[in-house]
């Protein structure tokens, strides 16, 4: 009988979380169907779900109205850069923070994590203001030097996974001559692949949906990353959102190739972080 209701419980958790995919899958399928009608089946009320007919040359169209090549460039290569920077520089950060005894450690590191309580825009003044005394306005130095530098996130979540790491591998390391460099390059880092692919994915996603900072500091079409381009949208076209659709459709697929092949990453690195609070 336990076994019984233990099952009915697990199908119905199954069943509500199926629902709950579904209502959240909704907005991704009206935007792709969207993305295949015409301007004058968008607002039709009651609303209709199915293109009738199918505008397939929508896709086409939204790639050549807008230079969205050079958008895909500009968002690719500053998502690279930012993410080989930030898992350098947070491996190191969080390695040290984990490992290395030093004065004040603790409190450096509550006041480095308090960092994560401020919102964006309360520095987004003075962070323009700093870009714009170095001359780097409308400059893609503007977007990936902040962020390529500094992620409390990720090495709060780095930090829990070294520590997770048992002292006597790093212990046995310094008996036989090894430095400090030596173990954090080829001995912790091997050991915490699977929390950098997670960081990695994690700051891929961010980077690449990041609106607000290019918003900012970018002003040249040339320069845009792919979330501004489509914004353009908006006042060429009077807001042709069959164009705007089919843009973001195009654009959703490298974040979903990116989390599909690294969801299992995440999980594994966001669960194995958590071994030692």
């Amino acid at each position: 009988m336990q076994t019984r209701g233990l099952r009915l419980s697990t199908v119905l958790l199954h069943i509500i979380l199926l629902i709950g995919a579904c209502i959240m899958a909704l907005p991704f399928v009206w935007m792709l169907l969207s993305s295949l009608k015409d301007l004058s089946q968008v607002f039709i009320v009651p609303p209709k779900w199915i293109p009738d007919p199918f505008v397939w040359s929508n896709f086409k169209t939204s790639l050549t109205a807008l230079p969205f090549g050079r958008a895909y460039f500009n968002s690719f290569y500053i998502n690279i850069i930012v993410v080989a920077s930030q898992l350098f520089t947070c491996s190191m950060a969080a390695y040290a923070f984990a490992k290395i005894r030093f004065p004040f450690r603790e409190p450096l590191f509550v006041l480095f994590l308090a960092t994560m309580m401020v919102p964006g825009q309360v520095t987004i003044i003075p962070l323009y203001l700093m870009m714009k005394s170095i001359g780097w306005l409308d400059s893609h130095l503007s977007i990936i030097v902040p962020a390529a530098l500094f992620n409390a996130f990720g090495v709060f979540l780095l930090r829990q996974f070294f520590r997770g790491i048992p002292k006597e591998m790093e212990e046995a390391a310094i008996v036989d001559g090894a430095n400090r460099w030596t173990i954090y390059a080829r001995i912790m880092l091997p050991l915490v692949k699977p929390a950098l692919s997670a960081l990695g994915i994690f700051t891929f996603l961010g980077m690449w949906n990041s609106f607000f900072y290019p918003l900012i500091f970018l002003n040249t079409p040339e320069k845009f990353t792919v979330p501004m381009m489509l914004n353009l949208y908006r006042g060429m076209y009077s807001t042709d959102w069959t164009l705007m659709m089919a843009g973001a459709s195009i654009a959703l697929i490298p974040v979903l190739i990116v989390y599909i092949i690294g969801q299992r990453y995440i999980i594994e690195g966001v669960t194995l972080s958590g071994i030692k609070g």
